[in-house]
């Protein structure tokens, strides 16, 4: 079976052809509970998001901030597993329509098999991943199973990235690029700054693929920022903070979805 690349994609140039930017949200996998995860990615569409990325939450990250931090702790001592994450990206997918992908680290997909982790994503209805941690001069394995089974490789760039760099990494990913707006892990911040802007207009020299901007951003006026200069918008620490701070499930669902929403008109406001 093959995955959603496609979708992905057309849903990227939909949103360009409307002038705006797309909405991406990112919710980690098994929070607050596998159950309250999928209703969480079913919030975040209702209130306007154009794709979602799940985590699969690790142990040792290199790009999560301490919220999502703390939600994959709760969701690792839950005893979430890989199956769980392949439950999540079906049930959201049959339930939304969205393009879902994966954002996970390299260990746990070595660890599990790449073709038995690319197939499985693809039979639940994945549009890929995003691998913040695998180097593109050792991603070969990983693109060879991707590409069989229709599915994205979205790799991360920065604002340290060289040109030459951001060459080599935009000529192997597909799907769209994940540019980060820092240099630094996930969290909410003032501002999203300048460099972000720059990073993004030197990404978009060596590729044709859609930029989309993540870390920093988190309330709907960062989002009309980015939205000026990037195809997409990025945001997670926003979301799960809401989710760890509200005093029960069903608040936590609303606030997402409220938050969905104002980020949803942010990215129209270019």
């Amino acid at each position: 079976m093959s995955g959603n690349r496609g979708l992905l994609e057309y849903r990227l140039a939909e949103a360009a052809s409307e002038n705006r930017a797309a909405l991406v949200a990112y919710l980690p996998g098994g929070f607050p509970t596998v159950d309250g995860g999928i209703e969480a990615v079913k919030a975040a569409v209702a209130g306007g998001a154009d794709v979602i990325e799940v985590g699969l939450p690790h142990s040792d990250p290199v790009l999560d901030g301490p919220v999502i931090q703390t939600a994959d702790d709760i969701a690792l001592r839950g005893g979430l597993k890989i199956a769980d994450i392949m439950r999540t990206v079906r049930e959201t997918h049959e339930a939304t329509g969205a393009p879902i992908l994966v954002m996970t680290y390299w260990n746990p997909v070595d660890r599990y098999g790449v073709e038995r982790f690319t197939a499985e994503l693809a039979e639940a209805g994945g549009a890929g991943c995003i691998l913040p941690d695998l180097p593109v001069q050792e991603s070969g394995l990983w693109r060879e199973h991707a590409e069989k089974h229709g599915l994205a490789t979205v790799f991360v760039v920065a604002p340290s990235s060289k040109d030459a760099r951001l060459a080599t990494i935009t000529a192997a990913g597909s799907g769209f690029v994940y540019a980060s707006s820092l240099m630094g892990v996930t969290g909410t911040r003032e501002s999203v700054g300048e460099q972000a802007q720059d990073l993004v207009r030197r990404t978009r020299a060596t590729t044709d693929l859609p930029v989309c901007v993540g870390i920093g951003v988190s309330t709907a006026e960062h989002a009309r920022q980015v939205a000026g200069f990037a195809d997409g918008v990025i945001v997670g620490s926003a979301f799960v903070k809401l989710m760890l701070d509200a005093p029960d499930e069903a608040a936590g669902l609303a606030a997402v979805r409220a938050l969905a929403a104002e980020l949803a008109v942010g990215v129209r406001k270019r």
